[in-house]
């Protein structure tokens, strides 16, 4: 093509994988003609995103109201990634999850990024295969990642190295690429993220579980947990180092008994969930993707159960009120939004990701203005 003598080269392809990018932004990056190179699809998001940083001269956008599976709208280009200001030494972070369109990451770290003038850009990655990805994206330019469903137990065995935290809970949900070495470094910014949000909502609420105030209000308390995946375990291991007894209920039975015997609590079948009566005061903790976009009406418990738990959390965070905290809400009782757990463990990823102090006050207006 470049032999043609044409002033501009544009190519279009169609990849399988998120890895099959690689080649284009070498592509980018070799030409000898200014080119535009992308892929369309979910998987080739990233194509157009980060086509600046490899070379290429135009990004694409699809216009409001008219989406295009795996185009970014010309305002998230302009607005979120500022694609104009991306350059080769950009840093590129990004949630390694499938799917990514729930994803609300961009929104938060970008805008953050660029508050506190560090050249960075946070991207979704949809990926189907976590050994193919780290191999292809091992460079230097890509300095961490988030890891979302379903991959936040699994991803363990691709880092070099898991802080003891995350190694204890047995889940990874931030990784980062140490600059020395380009060893990839696991840790779990989940965990506190998620009881300090569930401690804060009793305690606004004034309620203590009649201990000396040092102790936490989950101290002695019942903590029913539904689901026993990545950010389960992080709840689950939160809970239990509060003082709390910990019943679990999950689709796969084995593993939640797996998760209840780490954590010396109970493990019970998942359908059983929905008529468990607990007892008074007792914690809710969902963290399947029940509820989750597009399918909201789905809830883990019968709404009769609900007047008995003291306080409901949900860690789905698209849409901000569940179902579930709705109807949590109409019996009566206090709800925490997994928007307040996605703001504290994106606090923690920031500080993993730049080295530096978070602008906390700037996230949380990020988070009540747009999520």
């Amino acid at each position: 093509m470049e032999d043609t003598g044409a002033e501009f080269i544009k190519l279009v392809l169609s990849v399988n994988d998120i890895t099959e990018i690689a080649g284009i932004f070498q592509l980018l990056s070799q030409s000898q003609v200014p080119t535009i190179a992308y892929s369309v699809g979910e998987r080739g998001l990233i194509s157009q995103i980060l086509c600046p940083k490899f070379g290429g001269v135009l990004a694409y956008g699809s216009l409001e109201g008219n989406p295009v599976l795996g185009l970014p709208t010309v305002d998230s280009l302009k607005q979120t990634y500022k694609v104009e200001h991306i350059n080769e030494d950009t840093k590129v972070f990004g949630l390694v999850s499938k799917p990514v369109g729930h994803s609300k990451g961009p929104i938060l770290h970008n805008p953050t990024f660029r508050h506190v003038n560090f050249n960075g850009i946070y991207v979704p990655m949809f990926v189907d295969d976590l050994k193919e990805f780290f191999r292809t994206y091992s460079s230097p330019d890509f300095g961490g990642f988030s890891v979302g469903f379903p991959y936040k137990e699994a991803v363990m065995k691709f880092c070099d190295e898991v802080h003891p935290l995350a190694q204890s809970i047995g889940a990874v949900n931030t990784i980062i690429r140490r600059p020395s070495n380009g060893k990839l470094i696991g840790y779990n910014t989940d965990c506190e993220a998620s009881i300090t949000a569930i401690e804060d909502a009793i305690k606004e609420h004034g309620y203590d579980n009649g201990k000396t105030s040092i102790s936490s209000p989950l101290a002695g308390k019942l903590f029913v947990l539904a689901g026993a995946g990545g950010a389960g375990r992080a709840l689950a291991f939160g809970a239990k180092s509060r003082g709390a007894r910990v019943v679990i209920f999950d689709i796969d039975f084995e593993r939640a008994k797996s998760l209840a015997s780490a954590v010396k609590g109970e493990a019970r079948p998942f359908e059983d969930i929905v008529n468990f009566r607990p007892e008074k005061g007792a914690i809710l903790a969902n963290a399947t993707p029940l509820g989750m976009h597009p399918n909201t009406d789905r809830v883990p418990v019968a709404e009769e159960t609900l007047c008995d738990y003291q306080l409901v959390f949900d860690a789905v965070y698209t849409p901000r009120k569940t179902r579930l905290l709705k109807d949590a809400e109409a019996a009566g009782v206090i709800t925490v939004s997994g928007v307040e757990m996605f703001l504290r463990q994106a606090i923690g990823q920031f500080i993993l990701f730049t080295g530096k102090e978070a602008p906390k006050e700037f996230m949380r207006e990020i988070v009540l203005a747009k999520f």
